[in-house]
């Protein structure tokens, strides 16, 4: 009877780190390559900025004045070239209306 109660203890506290490690990758998937663990995680997701659409005033603080020196057209009255990421968006001064894009260089 000793010996059953002692190999369903060992059992049991070898079990353990093995149901815990199946459930600790839910979520991201876990490779193995070459001996090395790998977790691939989903990239966090980006603004998509488009013709019409409004910049949000904290998104206009990088104000670009030297337009030329990024090969950028001289902005019309009332509008302003604005760095966000590595694009260049020209925004509506008043309204934060985006009038083009260009992407980073």
């Amino acid at each position: 009877m000793k010996r059953i109660v002692l190999a369903l203890t060992a059992l049991s506290v070898l079990a353990a780190p093995i149901a815990a490690q199946a459930q600790s990758g839910y979520g991201n998937q876990v490779e193995y390559r070459h001996g090395h663990k790998h977790q691939h995680h989903k990239p966090a997701p980006r603004p998509h900025w488009a013709k019409g659409k409004r910049l949000p005033d904290w998104q206009r603080r990088h104000v670009v004045r030297d337009y030329h020196r990024y090969g950028l057209q001289r902005p019309a009255r009332g509008q302003e070239w604005v760095r966000v990421d590595n694009s260049y968006i020209l925004v509506n001064m008043a309204s934060g209306i985006i009038a083009g894009i260009i992407g980073g260089r």
